[in-house]
Parts: structure tokens; C-alpha cells; sequence
């Protein structure tokens, strides 16, 4: 007499257990490796208006991704079970054919051109509030070289348009382009030699330097602090010690500050000239110096 096997209790259910864990995994595994913070999705909110602008579009373009991609993935799960092969069904057999849905054809061609549109026109609306001039308060002049920055300041007297000052540094230097905050500063940028690239980490911004092109932009700087810059184009040996930072201080404090730094250029180009004077005048060259204030 022989006793027909039994399979002990339980025995089945680990296997679709084990399946439905690995399951889960797997679709947790993109949010949990891609390490993207919500509601950021890995990006800064920016602490100016134009970078939070840009902020907003990414987070816009995250959103419809996600949105889309679990829709897509929810059709393809679907049809892949449930009409997937099962025990007892005929290979011979052809299954229902549902292709030349004409409305379902429609729908999924239209809706795809009606959501590029929708993210075009959005980076149009961003791209030109970013990319926009708008009368600023100041003007600051931007020159990098191999391997600093240099930020020149007008002087405010509207008679002398080409009077100020200049803050220059080298690597890592302790100096900084200080910009007042909820004002528009106009920033010239240009390169002295090869092309850099301007690039402020939280203000969501960067920008070629470019060898004798002007390239105009405007910062509108919504939070008071120091933020880090740096250079983003390899131009050298120093490339990466190319930095610098920007101090955004209230408006009152930036009048200070401006008052103090021109008084400070004025006694310095007015000892430089009398040095520079002096040198030509012991050369036995007649010189008449013009002494003025700041860097041209």
C-alpha cells in the first residue's frame, strides 16, 4: 500500500510571497537609489526669482514625468497579466486581436503632442523671465580670467559713467560680489582670455564667459546670504580653484558698503597716480596727472 504525498501546509504561499516582495522592490528601487528629495527632486530652490522660476519648472517636468511614466508602467503591468498565457489555454489558438481601436489611436497620438506643447510653452514662459533685462538698479561688470574673477562697480556719479571700483581675487581668496537683495543688478559678462563659466550653485544659474562678448543677465536675489560660484568650463591648470562668492546684504547695508568701497578706491587711484607721477617725473618726462576715483 503505498500513501500519495502531501505537500505540508504553507509550503505555497512563500514562493508568492517572496515573488510579490521582489515585486515591490523592484518598483521602489528607482525612487529609493535615484536619492531625489521631495518636493525638490534633487534641485535647489534657488534664492533668486529667476532661479526659483526655473525651480518651479523642474519641479513641473518631475511631477508630469512621474505622473506619466506610473501611468505607463500601470497599462503595460495590465496588459501583461491579464492577458498573459495561462494553464489550459490552446497555443493553437489565436487570442482576441484588439488593434485598429481608431478613438484609442487618436487619443494616445493627441494627448502626447498636447503635453510637449504644454512643456514648451512653459520653458518659453520661464526661458524669457529668465533671459529678461529689466531696468536695474545696478550695474556690475563681470571679467574672468585664468584663474579669478574680477566684479568693477560704477561709482553712482552719473557725471563720471566710467568712475568706480574693482574687487579682483585669484583661486581661493577670500572676496566676494556683494549684490543688494529684491533689486534688480544687471550683471556684463566677459571673459579676458579663454571661455569660463559663471555659475552660482543656489541661484540655479550659469553662463559662459565668453572672449569679447558681452553677455547681459539680471539677478534678482529674494534671500540674504554668501553663496557659492564657481568656474564650470575647464580653462587650465587652476580650473578647479576657480571660485568665488556672492553676499547678499539689504539694500540700506549695500549703500554703506558702495560709499565705504568708492572712498576706499578714491585714496587708493589718488596714490597710485602720485606714485605713477612721481616715476615719470624723475624719468625726466613731463607729465600733468589726472588724479581721479576708482578703476576705468
Amino acid at each position: 500500500m503505498h500513501s500519495t504525498p502531501h505537500r505540508p501546509s504553507g509550503t505555497g504561499r512563500a514562493p508568492r510571497t517572496r515573488r510579490r516582495w521582489g515585486l515591490l522592490a523592484l518598483l521602489a528601487a528607482p525612487f529609493v537609489l535615484s536619492g531625489c528629495a521631495l518636493p525638490n527632486f534633487g534641485a535647489f530652490k534657488s534664492a533668486t526669482s529667476q532661479g526659483r522660476s526655473t525651480f518651479h519648472l523642474w519641479q513641473g517636468f518631475s511631477i508630469g514625468a512621474i505622473v506619466i511614466g506610473v501611468f505607463t508602467l500601470v497599462l503595460i503591468g495590465w496588459a501583461a497579466l491579464r492577458y498573459r498565457t495561462r494553464k489550459g489555454d490552446d497555443p493553437t489558438v489565436l487570442p482576441s486581436q484588439r488593434q485598429y481601436h481608431l478613438p484609442l489611436e487618436i487619443t494616445y497620438t493627441v494627448v502626447p503632442i498636447i503635453i510637449v506643447f504644454a512643456l514648451f510653452a512653459a520653458t518659453v514662459v520661464v526661458e524669457n523671465k529668465v533671459t529678461a533685462l529689466p531696468p536695474p538698479a545696478t550695474t556690475i561688470r563681470v571679467y574672468a580670467f585664468r584663474w579669478g574673477w574680477q566684479f568693477t562697480y560704477p561709482s553712482g556719479d552719473f557725471s563720471q559713467p566710467t568712475a568706480g571700483f574693482s574687487i579682483l581675487g585669484q583661486t581661493t581668496q577670500n572676496y566676494a560680489m556683494v549684490i543688494p537683495e529684491n533689486e534688480n543688478v544687471r550683471i556684463s559678462l566677459q571673459s579676458l582670455d579663454v571661455v569660463h563659466g559663471f555659475y552660482i550653485r543656489k541661484f540655479n544659474f550659469s553662463r559662459y564667459a565668453l572672449p569679447g562678448v558681452d553677455n547681459l543677465f539680471t539677478f534678482n536675489a529674494q534671500s540674504l546670504g554668501t553663496y557659492f560660484g564657481q568656474c564650470t568650463q575647464f580653462c587650465g591648470l587652476w580650473h578647479s580653484l576657480m571660485w568665488f562668492r556672492v553676499t547678499v546684504v539689504t539694500p540700506a547695508a549695500y549703500k554703506v558698503w558702495l560709499a565705504k568701497e568708492l572712498s576706499q578706491a578714491t585714496i587708493a587711484s589718488s596714490i597710485g597716480a602720485k606714485i605713477a607721477a612721481s616715476q615719470l617725473t624723475g624719468a625726466d618726462v613731463p607729465v600733468k596727472p589726472a588724479i581721479g576715483a576708482g578703476v576705468k
